[in-house]
């Protein structure tokens, strides 16, 4: 039951590093499934997720040990097969080891997951892909249970390019009989990262980084040791901070590249973004000017920015419109704002922005991880201290975020309060 308290009128100052993508490393620990043997992974953050995702690997009869930035997995010949509930409820990611478990055991027992309270994120594209590829899925009790003696290649076209579904089908097919093209897929920097990864292991693979992805299955791949890409939403948040709150940072490890559009709204706001040695540099010495944005696939604007965008908007001048195209449910944190004293109105897909000058502090719940990190860069800028609950969220996708943010010049403790769940 910890809580931020959050002092406004910082302005941050600095340099931060930020490592390895929370959303790339669930995965390729997932991938470590396919080989047998001891895969490493390194730059990879200390966050809540990855110690959950350890915990999944180990009821599966993994071996896995964590040192600072690395996490050693050792699969055995024969890794179980059922993902236990309990875990599995705590991250959605966890479903990406039905993939590997069909591929390399023949069968996977998952709970159905659970993750942040943005929206309905079905599975249904990840069972037909299953499906097409030859295995017998079905839900029972809670539970996905899919089978297959071996899988067969197959063509596989998305109707969205779902980045879970992408991934598990690419892990399946990786181990496949024959060539599976699967096309509308999702063309996020983490399923890059995943590629890369499994061609290290012995996959044959070809148009990462595009909407059509070809996988020629081989029959055995090997463990490797396998360099977790730069985390580009948590340096996205350090770029949104930096503007925020009139402030002057530098973002070590950051990769512009991978941030074109988010950085592009940035320079519209009035900040000067420029690259330097290691990462990239945000300067902001005014007021932000308010900036549309819709949300999209990767190379568009990705949803998990727009909580911190949205935030943005409510201190800039002038109104601004986002259209959120991807997790309808993520104008949940909107009312937190409000609480805030942020003028935004939701209208189906769309929120209306209208900038103020300063907001009010107030107490605020986090419902997810980057709602959790915009109602903090909103404290940041409010009028005196803003009590943010529920920080277990941020937990899991920021790896120390509270001292990062205090070595950049921000006031901000982490407090322990009663759990008075029982009154409800």
């Amino acid at each position: 039951m910890d809580r931020f308290l959050v002092q406004g009128g910082a302005r941050l100052a600095g340099s931060v590093s930020v490592g390895g993508a929370k959303n790339s490393v669930l995965k390729l620990m997932a991938a470590s499934l396919l080989a047998e043997g001891t895969t490493v992974l390194t730059n990879v953050p200390d966050i809540l997720d990855v110690t959950i995702m350890g915990e999944v690997l180990r009821r599966l009869g993994c071996d896995v040990v964590r040192n600072e930035a690395s996490v050693a997995i050792t699969v055995p010949a024969v890794p179980g097969h059922e993902a236990d509930y309990d875990l599995v409820r705590r991250i959605r990611a966890s479903i990406a080891v039905l993939g590997p478990l069909v591929a390399r055991c023949g069968e996977a027992k998952v709970a159905l997951p659970g993750g942040d309270a943005i929206g309905s994120r079905g599975l249904d594209m990840h069972v037909a892909g299953l499906i097409k590829l030859g295995a017998d899925v079905v839900s029972e009790h809670g539970y996905l249970i899919a089978r297959a003696a071996r899988l067969t290649g197959a063509s596989v076209w998305l109707d969205f390019p779902s980045v879970g579904a992408t991934e598990n089908l690419l892990m399946a097919a990786a181990l496949a009989k024959g060539t599976t093209v699967i096309d509308n897929a999702a063309r996020e920097p983490e399923i890059v990262d995943l590629c890369h990864m499994l061609q290290q292991m012995g996959a044959q693979i070809a148009g990462a980084g595009t909407s059509t992805l070809t996988v020629e299955g081989v029959e055995s791949l090997r463990p490797v040791e396998h360099e977790t890409v730069s985390d580009r939403i948590v340096a996205g948040t350090w770029a949104v901070a930096a503007v925020m709150t009139r402030g002057d940072v530098t973002i070590l490890g950051g990769r512009p590249e991978h941030l074109e559009m988010p950085l592009e709204k940035l320079v519209r706001a009035g900040a000067v973004v420029e690259a330097c040695d290691g990462g990239f540099r945000v300067c902001m010495d005014r007021r932000p000017t308010a900036v549309d944005l819709v949300t999209l696939p990767y190379p568009g604007f990705a949803t998990d920015f727009q909580p911190l965008f949205l935030g943005l908007n409510t201190v800039a001048e002038g109104t601004s419109m986002i259209t959120e195209n991807v997790f309808e449910s993520r104008w949940m944190f909107v009312n937190e704002l409000v609480r805030l004293g942020a003028d935004v109105r939701t209208d189906g897909h769309h929120a209306v922005v209208r900038g103020r000058e300063v907001l009010s502090g107030a107490p605020v719940t986090a419902h997810d991880i980057r709602a959790g990190a915009g109602l903090v860069l909103a404290g940041l800028v409010a009028e005196g201290v803003t009590e943010v609950g529920d920080v277990h969220h941020i937990d899991r996708g920021y790896e120390g975020f509270l001292d990062k943010l205090t070595a950049l010049g921000a006031d901000v403790q982490r407090v322990s309060v009663p759990d008075d769940s029982w009154l409800s």
